[in-house]
């Protein structure tokens, strides 16, 4: 028997951090399905493709390869044979998945790949979906959140910390624009699942949210 831990919420609310955390903790493996979807966004970036031109999204889909290997106990996502893991936290990245994700080619496609890891190894996997779609019989589902503000700070130390400038206020703003997106799609939409467990980390430090999260999966019988 396999455990599962589904982490779920939207843009910038510590998902990775948390969920990498939590799976080191536990000795789990970490699966980052935003890093697979940033992955095919990358893949139609290089394509060239307007995110918005579904036809071409569903046929770059089919040339697209994405694996995830693990070296030193992180995770690594190749892309068509090359390891992009350094590539995909670009803005830009980001916001063409948000707006591929919608497809249901590209879900169908990463949702199947994401099912078969969960079968045949312990995992923590976070994304929009996952207690939902992905992984509904999760023995433990959270719903990680913060508020868009929170969020936008995080982002925008995380640019800091990298040399890269950036505006709070249109960091925010994409933000808000991302959950829009991300809570309104046709397809698999983000959402709290009926049985997840609420945590907002706008006030709560990463040891606080960790230890919060640690102390649902032991209530379900996750370690």
């Amino acid at each position: 028997m396999t455990y599962n831990i589904a982490i779920d919420g939207p843009a910038g609310a510590g998902k990775s951090t948390i969920a990498r955390r939590v799976a080191r903790s536990l000795g789990y493996i970490y699966v980052d399905t935003g890093a697979m979807y940033r992955a095919m966004a990358l893949h139609i970036l290089h394509q060239g493709i307007d995110p918005k031109d579904a036809d071409a999204v569903a046929q770059a889909c089919g040339s697209a390869e994405i694996d995830i290997r693990y070296e030193g106990g992180e995770q690594q996502i190749i892309l068509n044979g090359e390891n992009v893991t350094g590539e995909l936290r670009r803005e830009e990245v980001g916001n063409t998945a948000s707006q591929t994700s919608v497809y249901g080619c590209v879900r169908r496609k990463l949702t199947q790949l994401q099912k078969e890891l969960a079968a045949r190894e312990n995992v923590v996997m976070d994304g929009r979906d996952i207690g939902t779609s992905v992984l509904p019989d999760a023995q433990a589902k959270i719903y990680l959140t913060a508020s868009s503000r929170t969020r936008a700070q995080r982002r925008f130390l995380e640019l800091q910390q990298k040399g890269i400038e950036g505006n709070i206020d249109e960091i925010e703003a994409d933000i808000n624009e991302r959950d829009y997106r991300d809570m309104h799609r046709e397809i698999s939409p983000l959402c709290q699942a009926a049985d997840a467990h609420l945590v907002d980390s706008s006030d709560m430090a990463i040891d606080e949210v960790t230890d919060a999260i640690l102390s649902i999966c032991r209530g379900a019988g996750c370690c």
